[in-house]
């Protein structure tokens, strides 16, 4: 377990203070309540404001206003639906937003990747990936909810130890492809332990290979949308995410934001059903996620080292020394080529 002391942990609150307020977003959703979703926009130039069952604009969307220069507006969409609205500018130029968190009722950090500006000006196209914790524990509501998306794949990042204890079921739900590679979480645990809580993620990117390849050999095939995920979303999956973000062109302080959301968008409670450690004796996964003496789940930390810095942007000074960046690792190790990298821009830009 990752701690930070004290005084660490307040410099950080502190540099973090004096960081800009959000990452590059032309606009967000935040979901209010059960009905309500609040959009912000950067730009307030008059707009049309569509509701939408997709992303794009037709005559079946809904207007909600004309002319509106509101820089934030309460709409009124359900945490049932799956919607999307589309500012319709000058010229009609459009402008997409979906809800980043998927409000899922027993989801842990489930969040589309879309949305994100990039340093020439695209944008993440929503709905092509999905980013999540584990999902042993959904609803029929999540279930229904999340086949209202066109899922084509699920792509496992977890160990052997922990698909035993927490198997999916959205690919059954769904009819999703299901994908993963088989590994033990002992030596990465081993690892972690001798790493004094500094530079936990090199060596990662050797160990993922399988399951990196499958993930973005899925993002190529571009055959519905691809939900990745390992058990907290957080470490694995927040490499992943930093890889696909990295090379697709969006800023790097904009993806340590973004990773850093981890921290209170996990819900630890639903990332593991009730077992008993005692019918799996050598399981690693039961170990951190054992109750604590309060009886309440392990909480979510910091993705901070006791020295203060972030494991993601040490990871990515590692990789920019080992590789060149995140695209010389894809091409050196997961085997992407340069036409496979201008397909991934293509598919997952607009």
């Amino acid at each position: 377990m990752r701690k930070i002391a004290p005084t660490v942990l307040s410099a950080l609150v502190a540099a973090m203070a004096h960081s800009p307020a959000s990452a590059r977003e032309l606009a967000t959703l935040t979901r209010l309540d059960d009905q309500t979703v609040e959009l912000a926009r950067t730009d307030t130039a008059p707009a049309t404001i569509w509701i939408s069952t997709d992303t794009a604009l037709d005559k079946n969307d809904q207007r909600i206003a004309a002319a509106s220069r509101d820089a934030a507006l309460k709409l009124p969409i359900p945490a049932s639906e799956r919607r999307y609205v589309i500012i319709q500018g000058k010229g009609g130029k459009t402008t997409v937003v979906a809800e980043r968190v998927v409000p899922l009722q027993q989801g842990s950090n489930f969040r589309d990747i879309g949305g994100y500006v990039t340093k020439d000006g695209h944008t993440v196209k929503w709905d092509k990936a999905f980013r999540s914790g584990a999902m042993p524990l959904l609803t029929e509501a999540d279930y229904a909810l999340l086949g209202q998306v066109n899922l084509g794949a699920v792509v496992d990042l977890r160990s052997i130890e922990e698909r035993e204890v927490a198997p999916d079921m959205l690919d059954d739900r769904t009819g999703a492809l299901f994908l993963a590679n088989d590994y033990s979480l002992k030596p990465l645990f081993a690892k972690m332990a001798k790493s004094g809580g500094e530079n936990m993620y090199q060596g990662m990117e050797i160990m993922l290979v399988p399951q990196f390849r499958a993930l973005f050999n899925r993002l190529l095939a571009n055959e519905g949308a691809v939900v990745y995920h390992c058990s907290a979303g957080q470490d694995r999956t927040g490499i992943a995410t930093a890889l696909i973000y990295d090379v697709l062109g969006v800023d790097r302080e904009t993806i340590l934001k973004d990773y850093h959301r981890s921290t209170e968008l996990r819900r630890p409670q639903w990332e593991m059903p009730k077992v008993d450690p005692a019918d799996f004796p050598n399981n690693p996964i039961l170990k951190y996620y054992a109750a604590r003496a309060d009886g309440q789940p392990p909480k979510a930390e910091p993705l901070y080292t006791p020295s203060g810095a972030s494991h993601l942007a040490q990871f990515f000074t590692y990789l920019d020394q080992q590789y060149g960046g995140s695209e010389g690792y894809l091409k050196q190790k997961v085997g992407l080529t340069d036409a496979d990298i201008a397909k991934l821009r293509k598919t997952m830009l607009d």
